[in-house]
């Protein structure tokens, strides 16, 4: 980054100061004249003053934040240009007065250059050439006049006078060297010394303002994976991962011309040179970004551990002005979260369409909040069956049917409740609206065995829970039912905090709460998670029932359900919806199917009728 950059509105401020401070010592010298003097010399001095005055007013009032970089160069090398000539003045009341027989106006022009090169060692500070040349240019008048005078107090005068001049040079120079320091810890990330959100801001500020005719490209990085690096290898070896991954991205960047800064955490940003056209643009982005994740992939030795990360980047074009910094970033930043949705390690650019994604599900994480409360959800059951196509249990499904947008399935508004955090109140609505469907259920005698809800990873983790479930349980007696009460919980979610899930399932399992897990085989590591977590239940995903036709999906499933077996642990298949599928399944002794082969989801009055 310019260096200027952290000065500007410093020194925007200065000229204020300095013109507030010799329009109101100034007339000193009027006063002088009049007691010793014509004036006339005074007074064309004092209006020589006021007139740079009013060109450093102009240039105070002429600044604006939202200048370019470029533009703000060219306003404080004015501003030099006005700090030293503006200071020079006082040196020509200097020479006027020590020319003059009076030996009392001698000491006037003395005292107002020496107070004159204090204050400019002083405000001018953080301009370091500028504080040089104009503290040299009041102080060696003065060392020579001492000089000239011949004798020997005057010889120690002029040495005296070079002394305070590398005194107040010095002074300067650490007053310089401190702003410098402030303003890199302000403008930069300790531990990466990239950019930090500041820095990078303003630089994007900068950049819009000024390509009217230009276009540039925004990234936004985001590590995958990188918490579960942090919470398993420990902080240490993460923050040598970012340094490593910040040495990288600063490399590539500094081979194409690019920006770079570390937003924070694992996110990182790059703002590129600027480009002719779109088309250019976007594709010298799309080259980039291929780069970086293959850069950002190659294997990482911290701490005698072999790492592999990858990235997910979103891309936004730069050419519009009128829009705010901000809203690039969030453009970035909306493309950046699609990219993760896709499965991570990935590049999606922003666009029109993609902003209608989001608007349209942030439309719906706002009616979501208030979906209960307007009796917009509900449940719905689907049977769970025997060999002999008896009903056994059913699970518990949530429907929503908002009064604007009709009928929205839960693989919609599902993911938004987790990502927002509404899925723990509306979890804790759909786990008593079933207990209450429980005992209705028991009081009718149906004779239902199970009866299955799903649980959220987010849900079961909150530190409520537990307190929650066992208010529910006491509140509607369900020690007193027959009816196998079980959970379940996705298998691809389980990663999160094993020692505390596995603690919180074993403290439920107090009160005759089975847990099931499911979707099994769509996520990671499922045998240990097999061997980890308690569950009395498993539920294969219909993705594979769907393949049975294929011999190697078939020959998967058998796989699972006689591990399952040698475990213990019960099975249900669903998405079993053809006759051949529950043959298949039936032959490996499955215990359970549930599909649209049997039924599917219904209301509670209609399962009343299947029972």
């Amino acid at each position: 980054m310019n260096e200027n950059i952290n000065f500007y509105k410093f020194m925007h401020k200065q000229i204020l100061v300095v013109i507030a401070l010799f329009v109101g010592t100034g007339p000193g010298y009027l006063f002088m004249g009049y007691l010793y003097t014509s004036m006339v010399t005074e007074s064309l001095w004092f209006i020589l003053l006021l007139i740079v005055s009013m060109c450093g007013f102009r240039l105070y009032m002429s600044f604006n934040s939202e200048m370019t970089i470029d533009e703000k160069d060219l306003w404080l090398n004015k501003v030099r240009l006005f700090m030293f000539s503006y200071f020079s003045i006082w040196t020509i009341m200097f020479v006027t007065y020590v020319t003059l027989d009076d030996i009392n106006m001698h000491y006037v022009g003395i005292a107002t250059q020496f107070g004159s090169a204090v204050v400019a060692a002083t405000i001018l500070a953080s301009q370091k050439n500028l504080v040089i040349s104009t503290v040299t240019s009041l102080m060696f008048p003065l060392a020579l006049y001492f000089f000239l005078i011949d004798t020997p107090y005057s010889y120690l005068l002029a040495f005296f006078t070079i002394v305070l001049s590398g005194v107040l040079l010095y002074a300067a120079k650490n007053t310089h060297d401190y702003l410098l320091k402030s303003r890199y810890q302000a403008y930069h990330d300790h531990l990466t010394t990239l950019g930090n959100r500041r820095y990078f801001i303003e630089l994007l500020e900068s950049s819009v303002q000024k390509n009217y005719d230009k276009y540039t490209y925004l990234l936004l990085i985001d590590l995958d994976y990188f918490k579960t690096i942090n919470d398993t290898l420990g902080h240490d070896v993460g923050d040598e991962l970012l340094i490593e991954v910040s040495s990288r991205m600063k490399s590539l960047c500094r081979t194409y011309g690019n920006a770079v800064a570390r937003l924070g955490g694992d996110e990182f940003c790059v703002l590129s040179r600027e480009y002719n056209t779109d088309k250019e643009c976007l594709y010298e982005a799309e080259i980039f970004s291929k780069q970086l994740l293959s850069e950002l992939k190659q294997n990482y030795l911290i701490d005698g551990n072999n790492l592999y990360i990858s990235a997910s980047i979103g891309i936004s074009i730069i050419n519009n002005p009128k829009l705010k910094a901000s809203e690039f970033l969030k453009e970035a930043d909306i493309a950046m979260y699609e990219a993760k949705n896709k499965g991570r390690d990935g590049v999606i650019v922003f666009n029109s369409e993609l902003c209608s994604i989001i608007e349209a599900k942030l439309d719906i994480e706002l009616m979501l909040n208030h979906a209960i409360e307007r009796g917009e959800i509900f449940l719905s059951y689907q049977p769970q069956v025997n060999v002999q196509n008896k009903i056994i249990g059913c699970e518990v499904l949530i429907r929503w049917n908002n009064h604007k947008l009709g009928m929205i399935g839960p693989d919609v508004f599902i993911p938004i409740a987790e990502s927002t955090g509404y899925i723990v109140t509306l979890g804790e609505y759909i786990l008593e609206e079933a207990l209450k469907t429980l005992v209705d259920w028991h009081q009718k005698n149906l004779g239902l065995q199970q009866l299955s809800i799903n649980i959220s990873m987010r849900q079961l983790l909150h530190q409520g829970f537990i307190k929650s479930v066992t208010n529910l349980f006491k509140k509607y007696n369900i020690a007193a039912c027959d009816t196998k009460v079980i959970f379940e919980i996705t298998e691809s979610s389980t990663s999160d905090d094993i020692p505390k899930l596995i603690n919180i399932i074993n403290h439920l399992k107090e009160y005759n709460i089975s847990f099931s897990m499911d979707d099994f085989g769509t996520g990671y590591s499922s045998l240990s998670y097999l061997r980890e977590i308690p569950v009395d239940e498993l539920k294969i995903d219909k993705s594979f029932i769907s393949s049975l036709t294929d011999t190697h999906q078939a020959l998967l499933v058998k796989t699972i359900i006689d591990i399952s077996k040698n475990l213990n642990l019960s099975i249900v298949a669903e998405g079993v919806e053809e006759e051949y599928q529950k043959d298949f399944l039936s032959d490996l002794d499955c215990d359970l199917y549930q599909g649209f082969l049997f039924s599917k989801s219904v209301s509670k009055e209609e399962f009343e009728k299947l029972l």
